[in-house]
């Protein structure tokens, strides 16, 4: 078995109601005004405690949802609890138009903190984004992709650059406060049967880190660990990303009433 699987699921999936969050996550989420922010905030939570509960093979069901917590350390990161003891996984949560992936470190395989996963869409990037958030090298890599396939390789590179650099940057555990230049990206062909293709990222002061990367439709995941490692399973009950419709439902309401 792999060190690492993975569990996506779309905003259908997130349950009605907040009773299956516990206390912490609904007092964060009362918080929260803007539709955009509370709608991601749970599908994340419903991702992350999916995936929890499919490694544990648990029931699905919002009562087994409501003994998960899906929680955030002070520098942003998320851990989990089950019924108010540590899960033991490893995790990193990423959602993007709609669609939330969870990606577990099985317990004990590898450090804590030492993986990040990242979820995009192929959609349009202008010259000016690849060239103030792109390195020269990775620039190179998104022209020439141009030049193989056309305005969907140009957009499907700067995409896929971006995010695994996002991915990176959550290793660090510095996100998007960090220059997303402080970190170059190569990346390899897809050449496995399972959809999986190489990265690899090396950040300042010498450090590289290895990851995964795959494209599903419209969407790019991505993910970097500390050490090599195989990429992840997925874990029963996912979603099809590669079937994935990426949609902006808080458009239709933007403040939360």
């Amino acid at each position: 078995m792999s060190q690492m699987r993975w569990f996506s699921c779309g905003e259908d999936a997130v349950p009605p109601g907040e009773a299956w969050l516990v206390a912490r996550e609904r007092e964060r989420l009362a918080r929260m005004r803007f539709t955009k922010r509370r709608s991601e905030y749970l599908l994340r939570r419903c991702a992350g405690k999916r995936a929890i509960a499919a490694a544990l093979d648990l029931a699905p069901e919002a009562a087994t949802l409501g003994r998960i917590a899906m929680l955030n350390a002070p520098g942003g990161a998320p851990y989990a609890e089950v019924d108010g003891a540590p899960a033991g996984f490893d995790v990193s949560l990423t959602d993007r138009a709609g669609q939330a992936v969870a990606l577990l470190g099985e317990p004990g395989s590898m450090p804590s903190g030492s993986l990040g996963i990242d979820l995009e869409i192929v959609e349009t990037r202008s010259a000016g984004f690849v060239a103030d958030f792109l390195t020269p090298p990775e620039q190179q890599w998104v022209y020439a992709e141009r030049e193989r396939a056309g305005v969907d390789g140009w957009d499907a590179a700067a995409n896929l650059i971006w995010s695994a650099k996002e991915a990176a940057l959550k290793v660090l555990r510095v996100g998007l406060r960090a220059d997303t230049r402080s970190v170059v990206v190569s990346v390899h062909p897809v050449d496995r049967e399972d959809g999986w293709g190489r990265l690899a990222i090396a950040a300042a002061g010498g450090a590289t880190f290895p990851g995964w990367w795959r494209r599903d439709g419209a969407f790019l995941l991505t993910m970097a660990t500390r050490l090599p490692v195989d990429p992840p399973g997925l874990l029963p009950g996912s979603a099809d990303l590669a079937g994935a419709v990426p949609v902006h439902s808080w458009l239709a309401n933007p403040l939360h009433h």
